[in-house]
Order: structure tokens, then C-alpha cells, then sequence
């Protein structure tokens, strides 16, 4: 590439930045407007309005998650709690779902009939029936269907499962220490099980639904891109004496990532926007709090404009690495 194409390529991409900024500042600057000219809206007609509530005492405190939270707290900390909670559902809730769902778009396109028909009938049934309802039938199935806490079920070693929830292995810290030396093994004890993580049944049940719903999804996408690779590509691995599974990981898997990673982003994306509908179970992320917020202080509209700013801020964080990791992936496929 000769220097003036270079400076012209590369003039080309501070241009293009230039453009995204000032896209986002225009937006910005308009949702600011917007709030500004709604508050002032409703302080004329004799409504309290504004964030300075933010400030003030909570006045409920929040049931679970990493950042402690008590109800003599400010109202900021209870939002940024909720926000940490809805990230700690939803990140292990899009690695299982893309790890299950990878496995059963690879399972659709198997030679097996029983494995392609199960793996069919799953992305069909979980697809095509609403998120809420399964997230109710999961909620129903915790409370109702499962042992008492005192008699649980073992899935695996050190992880139980019961009405009270679901308890795992987890890292502690060493004494005096900052970082985890060992872990700490759940055990079955006369009252229920003591020891490791104890995972909260409304956590559990987010987290189990939007994986299992997810995934359907993410099966769909990973079998488009599997079937986007040209028939001669897998001839060829074929011929060089690959096995199935090298030949799915070093000759279609890589290919078909830029097919997959673009609608990939969107599915993930929707994920954490889905994360909203765990008030409905009862697991306290950001709307739930949002509101109790709301029926604590009326504040609605000031509620609801913090939710909006958030999901946007998440979403805006997502789509850039997702776009990142998009660009490196179709880079090496054109090598």
C-alpha cells in the first residue's frame, strides 16, 4: 500500500470516529434536553421533581447480592446495587447460553435422527413460547416441585439443589489474605447444606431462564454460520484426513464466526435487555429497585429515566466490545 493511500485510509478512519462522537454527543446532548424540559414540566405543575432524592436514605434494604446494601443508605447506592446485580445475572447467563446453545446448533445439523430431533424440538418449544411464561414455570417448579432444603437433591459433587436453592463450590480467601487459596465444598448437614455459595432461588431461576431461551436462539445462529462455510471447505479438510471434531474446529467453527459474532451481538444484547423481566420473579436487579424506589419516593419518571440511561450505557459497552471482537474475527478469516 503506497503512503497516500495509507494517509488517506487512515484519514478515513479518524473521520468516520469523528462522526460516531459526534452522533453520540448530539444524543446526549437531546436525552439531557428532554429530562431537563420534563422536569421542569412537572415542577410547574406543582410536582416534586429532580435526582437530588438520590442523596437521601433508601429506605428498604436489598435481600441479596455482591454489594451489601441496608436501608439507611443513600438511593444512588441502591441503584448501583441493582445494577451489580443484574450484571451478576446476566454474565453467566450469556456464557451458558452461548455454550449450550453452540452445542445444540452443532446437535441440529447431526447425521444422528434422535440427536437432531431432540436438539430440533428444543429450539422449537423454548423459541416459540414466551420468556415470562418459562420464567413463571421455572419460579413455580423452585417453589413446588423441588425437596425441602433439608432433603436436597445432589446434581454433582458439591452442588445441591433445593427449594432454598442451589448451592456450588465456591473460592474463599486464605486467613489474612486477599485472593482465594482453596475452595470450599458444600455438605449435606441436619438442617440443609452449610458451606460454599448458596445461590438464591430467584437467582437461579433468572439466571435458568434466560440461559435456556437464550440458547434456542444462539442454536439458530450457530447453525446458520456452520452452513454459510462452502461445501468445498469441508471437502478439503476432509481430504486432509481431519476428524469430525477437528474438522468443526479448525476448518467450520472459524470460518462460520463471521456469520455468527454479528447476529451473535444482537442475541446478547437482548439478553441483558431480558435481564429486566427478574421482577417478575421476585430477584431484586435494577428495575426491581427502581420500583421500590418508585413506591417509596413517587419519583417515576426519574426512575425510569435512570433504567433507560443504564440499559443504554450496558448496551453501548456491549455492542463496542462485541464490534471489536467482530472486526478481529473477520480480519483473520480474510488472511
Amino acid at each position: 500500500m503506497s503512503l497516500r493511500a495509507a494517509g488517506g485510509a487512515r484519514r478515513s478512519a479518524w473521520l468516520a470516529w469523528a462522526v460516531q462522537v459526534l452522533l453520540v454527543l448530539a444524543v446526549v446532548a437531546g436525552a439531557f434536553w428532554v429530562v431537563h424540559h420534563a422536569l421542569e414540566v412537572l415542577r410547574a405543575r406543582g410536582v416534586r421533581s429532580g435526582f437530588d432524592f438520590l442523596t437521601e436514605p433508601a429506605g428498604f434494604a436489598i435481600s441479596e447480592g455482591w454489594l451489601d446494601f441496608e436501608a439507611s443508605q443513600p438511593s444512588w447506592r441502591a441503584f448501583l446495587a441493582g445494577l451489580v446485580n443484574t450484571v451478576r445475572a446476566a454474565v453467566p447467563a450469556v456464557v451458558f447460553s452461548v455454550l449450550l446453545g453452540t452445542l445444540i446448533g452443532i446437535g441440529r445439523l447431526a447425521p444422528h435422527v434422535l440427536v437432531r430431533g431432540i436438539c430440533t424440538a428444543y429450539v422449537e418449544l423454548l423459541r416459540n413460547v414466551p420468556l415470562l411464561v418459562q420464567l413463571l414455570m421455572l419460579a413455580f417448579v423452585m417453589a413446588n416441585l423441588l425437596p425441602d432444603p433439608t432433603e436436597p437433591v445432589r446434581l454433582l459433587p458439591g452442588v445441591w439443589l433445593s427449594k432454598g436453592g442451589l448451592s456450588v463450590p465456591w473460592p474463599v480467601a486464605g486467613e489474612g489474605g486477599w485472593w482465594p487459596t482453596h475452595l470450599e465444598w458444600p455438605e449435606r448437614g441436619d438442617f440443609g447444606v452449610n458451606g460454599g455459595a448458596a445461590l438464591s432461588p430467584e437467582y437461579v431461576t433468572i439466571v435458568a431462564g434466560l440461559s435456556l431461551y437464550s440458547a434456542a436462539f444462539v442454536a439458530e445462529i450457530v447453525r446458520a454460520g456452520i452452513l454459510s462455510v462452502s461445501q468445498g471447505q469441508v471437502l478439503a479438510g476432509q481430504a486432509m484426513g481431519f476428524s469430525a471434531v477437528q474438522l468443526l474446529r479448525i476448518v467450520i467453527l472459524p470460518q462460520a464466526l463471521r456469520v455468527i459474532v454479528p447476529a451473535l451481538t444482537n442475541q446478547v444484547l437482548s439478553l441483558v435487555k431480558n435481564s429486566s423481566l427478574a421482577v417478575a420473579v421476585g430477584y431484586p436487579e435494577l428495575v426491581s429497585v427502581a420500583n421500590t424506589t418508585i413506591g417509596a419516593n413517587g419519583r417515576a419518571f426519574e426512575c425510569i429515566a435512570i433504567i433507560m440511561a443504564v440499559y443504554l450505557l450496558l448496551s453501548l459497552v456491549i455492542s463496542l466490545g462485541m464490534n471489536r471482537y467482530n472486526a478481529r474475527v473477520a480480519l483473520r478469516g480474510w488472511r
